[in-house]
């Protein structure tokens, strides 16, 4: 069975930079496992690799979209087993990077979200609730009709409460339910899934060293430039962290620093809920992150591919 190496791990963790180091032992290429850098334009918020990090790896899954178009986990699946495919069959080894946990674990454990329904009505219906009532009304319909999904997705990740709800009102069946079913079917592909870990504290100073580099390197503009092109605050790719808080501060609902320290606090939190996921992967190996253990993660990721 050919293999798949997958490299996760909560953000600022460093996985894009290990994945290509390992893409450059390996012949590989990088597939992005991360919801936002799909969308065009929206590149520091993101933290999207330059071409300059890239370092002449083919990376696939970036500007896949406009933002105000809508992207979900089913088309992600399709579009990334199709590259997977093509790199294959071109003698090359596929490296998924990223931490986005549905979008990997849609991978690995070979997911079938595409039986599931897709309403744009009913998802417009549910994006007015949010934006009139708050996230809370919504995530409080789906703590009625599917518990424990309502317990994995955070208030604030509107985009897959919506899509949880969606499912259960067409198919009566809760999405975890359907997660479930499905995996019947094994993967067409070994996963070899490293997750990347490091000190809690640490982890969250390399966080909020990531957003005040950010913020130098142009945010701010980013997301003025991002609002000058006609792309609303209320869009899905809008809620992203550092877009949201940016908007608020660019509408002068929130002061700049405020905005700032907001970005960095739930960018932490977020940390914390990818940390969660991950530990659920049990066949995963955690490997230690920081620049200085790069190399020597390269080599260990290496010897599982031979083995």
């Amino acid at each position: 069975m050919e293999k798949v190496v997958v490299i996760a791990g909560p953000t600022a963790s460093g996985k894009t930079e290990l994945a290509i180091n390992v893409a450059k032992e390996t012949n590989g290429e990088v597939i992005s496992a991360d919801s936002m850098q799909i969308y065009k334009y929206m590149n520091i918020g993101t933290a999207k690799p330059t071409e300059d990090e890239m370092q002449g790896i083919p990376h696939h899954m970036l500007d896949v979209v406009y933002p105000d178009k809508s992207f979900n986990v089913t088309l992600y699946k399709d579009m990334a087993e199709g590259i997977i495919r093509d790199i294959i069959e071109r003698k090359k080894l596929p490296i998924i990077a990223g931490g986005t946990g549905l979008y990997i674990n849609s991978l690995i454990y070979n997911i079938k979200f595409s039986e599931t329904v897709s309403d744009e009505a009913f998802r417009e219906k549910m994006n007015r609730i949010a934006v009139l009532e708050g996230p809370q009304k919504l995530h409080d319909m789906l703590k009625e009709v599917d518990p424990e999904s309502a317990a994995r997705i955070h208030c604030n990740n509107i985009k897959r409460v919506i899509r949880a709800l969606e499912v259960y009102e067409f198919t009566k069946k809760p999405i975890s339910q359907h997660q479930k079913e499905s995996r019947n079917e094994p993967p067409p592909y070994r996963y070899l899934v490293f997750i990347l870990n490091m000190d809690r504290d640490e982890l969250y100073r390399r966080i909020d060293a990531r957003v005040d580099n950010m913020v130098s390197q142009g945010l701010t503009e980013e997301v003025k430039s991002l609002k000058e092109m006609g792309y609303s605050e209320k869009l899905t790719s809008m809620q992203g962290l550092g877009y949201k808080e940016i908007f608020r501060y660019l509408d002068n609902k929130i002061s700049y620093e405020e905005a700032i320290n907001i970005i960095k606090r739930d960018t932490r939190r977020y940390a914390k809920r990818q940390i969660t996921w991950f530990k659920s992967i049990r066949e995963a190996i955690w490997l230690p992150a920081g620049k200085g253990n790069i190399e020597k993660n390269t080599k260990k990721i290496i010897e599982q591919l031979e083995t």
